[in-house]
């Protein structure tokens, strides 16, 4: 098998899902003094829950899309090594295939210079066997790099949840700091001075 290359990003571009780039929240007095955050924890935690709510659906979708590559690979490849079995054969060959679940047909295959393949969508085609192998290893190329893709792009979003998360708890921090401030000056303006 050929080694296989991701596709280049654009230079403004992180992931190949285009996943938003969670900013870092620096300086959260200056954050939350801005005019669309107003001073309001509640408001700009909302977002920052609505934002990790949409990266946890996104790592959910990849997480799927992932699974299924991992799956698909090894298939793929027994697909291969069958094509090369079916090349190489000369004489009929007996051998078992799953007829449903938990039973098996014994079979004798005489040599053929043809396969059917799935395409999917309860379509089969029948394919010399060169063209198979050539598809089969198109489709394994093309697995491999989408499964890469999904990798980096999930461990990039691993990074944005980390920095909303922590975004969450700074801005909660610095609400409860600002909230005992002012209850600590509402006690000292209401607490009458000892003569």
């Amino acid at each position: 098998m050929s080694t296989v290359e991701m596709p280049k990003l654009s230079e403004n571009q992180k992931t190949y899902a285009g996943i938003p780039e969670a900013v870092f929240v620096e300086d959260v007095d200056t954050f939350m003094g801005q005019a669309d955050n107003d001073n309001n924890s509640d408001k700009v935690l909302r977002k920052l829950d609505e934002q990790h709510g949409k990266y946890k659906f996104m790592e959910l979708n990849i997480a799927t899309k992932r699974r299924k590559l991992k799956q698909q690979i090894p298939d793929l490849a027994k697909s291969l090594e069958m094509i090369n079995i079916l090349r190489n054969q000369g004489d009929d060959m007996e051998t078992q295939f799953l007829l449903s679940e938990q039973v098996f047909v014994k079979t004798t295959i005489p040599p053929t210079k043809t396969v059917c393949l799935w395409l999917g969508a309860n379509v089969m085609l029948e394919y010399p066997l060169g063209e198979a192998e050539e598809l089969l290893k198109q489709n394994m190329d093309s697995a491999i790099v989408n499964l890469k893709c999904l990798e980096h792009d999930q461990d990039f979003l691993r990074d944005q949840l980390t920095t909303t998360e922590v975004n969450m708890a700074r801005v909660y921090n610095w609400d409860l700091k600002r909230r005992q401030a002012a209850n600590a000056k509402a006690i000292s303006t209401t607490t009458p001075a000892s003569s």
